[in-house]
């Protein structure tokens, strides 16, 4: 694939979305990046790039939604990453139809178009809520799907659009399935934010949700690192495949706290927010990843631990400029 024909990202303006621009910019592409038209004129996480980053970005304004967008995003590029999607759990279950809209509908057009175009390499987003709660661990990509939330729900039907669209027309389509993701410029709405944030304004008392779910935390480089792996393997090694993306370790979201409280060296107070809580029967209590078929495809393996990545988000967020940009408080969708 030659340097000089851009790839396409969606979601670019995003959490994952601004690192993977970064990380395919240090490999030496040019980026064309779509970002949602708003009244803000902003580009998002694109913002903290320096200037020479910045060069080798194309900025598109559009909506995954509306198929022209996507059409003009796709043209002459080689490789399309597809990130744009509703990923606020909370807020699907008070608007499932935007989710369906988005993640569903924008993954259509955005598989539409790379099969107009005969792009010669799609790579899918996907989600380890789609597993739900864990049935067998570590979870690999043959562990049934089981959607606990109507983002959940949307995001498999992206998934088995994309699966059918490899089956049907033999659209180069790989799906990377991270597991949690986390590092500067996530969302607020997140846990290992939500703390660090509370944390860094002030708080000694930090509000949450259940305290028991067990996650498998992967730090952003790693997960960028894992889109440029299947993107940029031989396709007979990844096309029409899933892959999960994750360390394999685990921790409970209540030993989460304790750990960030202890490298932040704060005595951490903890209330919980029922507002916080998912509805009975949605939460999903366990995840944790076995990414071994990423392994063997790529040779992918995460190089940061939990604890380094968790310095690192602090960094962030303790900066007063990264953290100006938030809102600390009531982030509850």
């Amino acid at each position: 694939m030659s340097t000089e024909t851009p790839v396409a990202v969606t979601g670019a303006e995003g959490f994952i979305g601004s690192h993977l621009v970064q990380a395919l910019i240090a490999s030496g592409r040019r980026v064309r990046a779509m970002v949602q038209y708003n009244s803000f004129a902003s580009h998002g996480w694109l913002e903290l790039l320096s200037a020479d980053e910045l060069a080798q970005v194309e900025v598109v304004l559009g909506d995954v939604r509306d198929p022209g967008s996507v059409r003009q995003l796709v043209a002459g590029s080689d490789t399309v990453y597809h990130l744009a999607a509703l990923i606020a759990i909370p807020y699907s279950y008070r608007a499932p139809r935007s989710y369906v809209d988005t993640n569903v509908g924008g993954t259509l057009n955005v598989l539409e178009a790379v099969r107009e175009y005969g792009i010669p390499r799609l790579v899918h987003t996907s989600t380890s809520e789609t597993y739900g709660t864990a049935q067998t661990v570590p979870i690999s990509e043959d562990h049934p799907i089981s959607t606990q939330s109507p983002y959940s729900a949307s995001k498999a039907g992206g998934d088995r659009l994309a699966d059918a669209y490899h089956a049907s027309f033999g659209t180069p389509v790989v799906t990377l399935r991270p597991f949690n993701t986390f590092g500067p410029r996530q969302s607020m709405r997140a846990v290992i934010p939500t703390v660090i944030g509370q944390v860094a304004g002030g708080a000694t008392e930090v509000t949450l949700g259940d305290l028991r779910p067990t996650r498998d935390f992967n730090y952003v480089a790693d997960t960028a690192a894992a889109f440029l792996a299947v993107g940029t393997a031989p396709a007979e090694q990844v096309v029409g495949r899933t892959f999960n993306a994750g360390t394999g370790g685990e921790i409970s979201v209540g030993d989460l706290v304790h750990l960030i409280g202890k490298l932040m060296e704060t005595d951490l107070a903890v209330r919980e927010d029922p507002r916080r809580l998912r509805p009975s029967g949605s939460e999903v209590m366990r995840l944790v990843c076995d990414a071994s078929r990423l392994r063997a495809a790529t040779g992918w393996a995460p190089t940061h631990s939990l604890e380094e990545g968790l310095r690192r988000t602090i960094d962030f967020f303790r900066d007063p400029a990264h953290l100006a940009r938030y809102k600390t408080t009531d982030y509850n969708v």
